[in-house]
């Protein structure tokens, strides 16, 4: 997302109040939308999940009293034309001569990760100093994919994975110097920027004499080059978490790619893709499983046995239960690390018998036969017949 993305945000339409909300009614804003768009309320809504993205984007901002000052301001000083008004050194022109606001932002004065965190706190600042390096903060995030069984996905598993990429250097340990005790930049004193004051206003810039590490490396290590970091191929122990669905990403912090110069490692997503089971199915927590009955299983009642993820159980079918009911289990589904537990629902469909003997035919023509004599007919008042 672009800086100018982030300027244009109207987080208090986002949360439907006005500007002049008072903090206790963006938060109950905040909780409503939130509840009312959850992602465990909506399973597989990617719309109600982007919604709640939104919210919580906004809240982030409008629920932090100094964020929201910082966010007031540079919205009314973007309405009025206020950056027009600085010129000078470094930032010739000023705001309306040096092409508009992309321009003010492609000068790489407030370049950064993106969003109000990096204008503000880094670029944007009342006090000139920079609470962010302007070098990279923490490792590549990595994306791998597995596939894995109906009930290793169901249960939870753990497996290993091979990883090549960046990975800590063993040699100076991911510090990039020989002795492994880089020195603090002196012209930055470690913050990884360099501030001038204009006005009301501190603008800063990455150090050119650290590169923005905030660190100089005088002995850097020969393996690495000073970097910190090597390729290689390395294998890591994944635990996947029970309940986890087909297409679901689960993400492992500090799994991904080793940060430079001993900056934290990125993140792992892991992709997973779940095989058909030939005898169950899921619906969110629940698993579903169809078994075969018979017709007297059905109408005389009885109990039969049903498999489920763990051991098997006894199901009761009370009698007159028509072939295609669906019974519930409580608590024999899906289990989440939460301690929150699915069902499962057992469907019972009557088998057909193809090839009946001598004696079953005769016994099941003497029970047609009964059945009319009783008056039962299973067409009555079906489709308009009498």
């Amino acid at each position: 997302m672009t800086q100018r993305e982030w300027a244009e945000k109207d987080y208090y339409a986002d949360l439907g109040v006005s500007s002049s909300a008072s903090a206790a009614e963006i938060k109950k804003a905040y909780r409503q939308l939130a509840r009312d768009n959850h992602p465990d309320k909506h399973p597989g809504d990617k719309a109600a999940e982007e919604r709640f993205k939104k919210v919580a984007e906004a809240y982030d901002v409008l629920g932090d009293e100094k964020k929201r000052k910082e966010y007031d301001e540079l919205k009314a000083m973007l309405k009025s034309g206020g950056f027009g008004g600085f010129g000078g050194p470094g930032f010739p022109g000023g705001f309306q001569e040096s092409g508009g606001f992309e321009n003010v932002f492609r000068d790489g004065r407030f370049t950064g990760d993106g969003g109000f965190g990096d204008i503000f706190s880094g670029f944007f600042n009342r006090g000139g100093h920079s609470r962010q390096s302007a070098a990279p903060t923490r490792g590549a995030d990595v994306e791998t994919s597995i596939t894995l069984e109906f009930r290793e996905a169901a249960k939870g598993t753990t497996l290993p994975i091979q990883l090549t990429g960046e990975a800590p250097c063993t040699d100076c340990h991911g510090s990039g110097s020989r002795s492994g005790n880089p020195s603090v930049c002196g012209d930055c004193n470690g913050t990884g920027f360099t501030s001038e004051n204009r006005g009301a206003f501190g603008f800063s810039a990455p150090c050119t004499k650290c590169g923005g590490t905030g660190r100089i490396i005088t002995d850097p290590c020969p393996t690495c080059n000073g970097t910190g970091t090597a390729r290689r191929t390395r294998s890591i122990t994944v635990r996947i978490p029970a309940g986890v669905e087909d297409g679901k990403k689960v993400r492992l912090a500090g799994q991904g790619e080793a940060g430079p110069n001993g900056k934290p490692a990125g993140d792992l997503f892991v992709n997973v893709t779940v095989r058909p089971d030939k005898v169950f199915t899921r619906s969110g927590d629940d698993i579903q499983v169809t078994v075969p009955v018979s017709f007297g299983e059905l109408a005389l009642g009885g109990a039969i046995t049903v498999p489920t993820l763990d051991d098997a159980v006894k199901v009761k079918i009370p009698a007159g239960t028509p072939s295609g009911r669906v019974l519930r289990v409580r608590g024999r589904g899906v289990h989440r690390p939460s301690g929150v537990a699915g069902d499962l629902l057992v469907k019972v469909e009557v088998q057909i018998p193809k090839n009946m003997g001598a004696a079953e035919t005769s016994a099941l023509r003497t029970y047609l036969q009964a059945e009319k004599d009783a008056g039962y007919d299973p067409r009555a008042g079906w489709a308009g017949l009498e």
